[in-house]
């Protein structure tokens, strides 16, 4: 399939640059046989007792960090890490940079260009202080590049770029479908007989990155770190033998899930990376509903959710977004998408 399968127009007065408060007020698009419009705190009713939602605890960390090499000023996003002081990162301008060069951010913190590689990827690593106290004391939260507003302060950021549930610190971007959930939606989904697990994948800056090949099986898709224990893939299993329906809390959630589920449909205890690619033509074996948000024209996560419901059927609720004034990206709406073919 090309790129171009997956293009759309989208104003701008739809990219959304501010989250709805309260988070659950955001709108919810029901795609399935019809289209519904929702609000986020419908959800509860829209699932059935005994059907498992599995969210991404992973937390955002202050991963970009602005640095000084000589007179030039150097901008650097991390995306994995490799051991406390080793990281993979993304480097603007990268033709500035050279092995062995030490880019300076603050009092006692550096880092080494330790390797280079195409598309702007540099390794490095820190010097100084503990990374960890560094990023705390130099680095910003990674907004995405679509978020513009004026006079942009990263204050209120710092709360709504994360989801409520967030305790495993290692993204770099947020897994922004969890976004929506309230602590009191959480207990409502759960009174309701609604069963919720965890699962961790740290989100890389990846997840940005354009698909610049013409035909989408030439595209190398970013790595990600993952985790799912074995009590956790064993509680999942069971709710599904019992009949229970498995929903993604997004498409990093999705992704994990199925990168750890076999042949047999069973979801295997997972530890490492994945650089899945979900494209039209996948076999799903985990994954019975998929709720998200509205994606980027020409992503990888565009293709992902046409792969899950069809494009056509996406094309069609996208529209029908577009119309309705629905928020993309981010901070945007959301929708529940129905696998097709179930």
């Amino acid at each position: 399939m090309l790129t171009s399968d997956f293009d759309f127009h989208l104003p701008k007065k739809n990219i959304a640059q501010e989250p709805k408060t309260p988070r659950d007020a955001s709108r919810l698009l029901v795609v399935n046989n019809t289209l519904t419009d929702h609000l986020f705190c419908h959800l509860p009713k829209l699932l059935l007792p005994g059907d498992t939602l599995v969210l991404n605890d992973t937390k955002v960390i202050p991963a970009r960090l602005r640095g000084q090499l000589n007179d030039a000023k150097i901008e650097i996003t991390l995306h994995m890490q490799r051991s406390e002081r080793k990281w993979l990162a993304f480097a603007r301008p990268a033709k500035k940079l050279k092995l062995g060069d030490e880019v300076y951010f603050g009092k006692n913190f550096s880092a080494i260009v330790s390797s280079k590689f195409d598309g702007g990827e540099i390794g490095i690593d820190f010097k100084g202080i503990r990374t960890a106290e560094g990023l705390k004391c130099y680095g910003k939260l990674p907004l995405p590049p679509y978020i513009k507003r004026e006079n942009i302060t990263h204050d209120t950021d710092v709360v709504n770029y994360q989801t409520v549930y967030a305790n495993q610190p290692g993204a770099v971007a947020a897994p922004t479908a969890g976004l929506h959930y309230t602590p009191e939606l959480l207990v409502e989904l759960q009174r309701l007989g609604i069963k919720i697990e965890k699962l961790t994948l740290h989100v890389g800056a990846g997840t940005y990155l354009p698909v610049k090949v013409d035909h989408i099986h030439k595209h190398v898709m970013h790595s990600e770190w993952g985790k799912i224990d074995k009590r956790t893939a064993g509680r999942i299993n069971e709710n599904k033998k019992n009949g229970g329906r498995i929903i993604a809390a997004g498409t990093t959630v999705l992704r994990l899930l199925e990168s750890a589920t076999n042949e047999t449909g069973e979801i295997l205890p997972f530890e490492g990376t994945t650089d899945i690619f979900i494209t039209p033509g996948f076999q799903f074996r985990a994954v019975d509903l998929l709720q998200t948000n509205f994606h980027l024209p020409r992503s990888t996560l565009l293709m992902l959710v046409s792969a899950f419901s069809g494009l056509e059927k996406i094309k069609v609720a996208y529209q029908h977004a577009i119309n309705k004034g629905y928020r993309f990206y981010s901070y945007g709406d959301a929708c529940l998408l129905e696998r097709a073919n179930r």
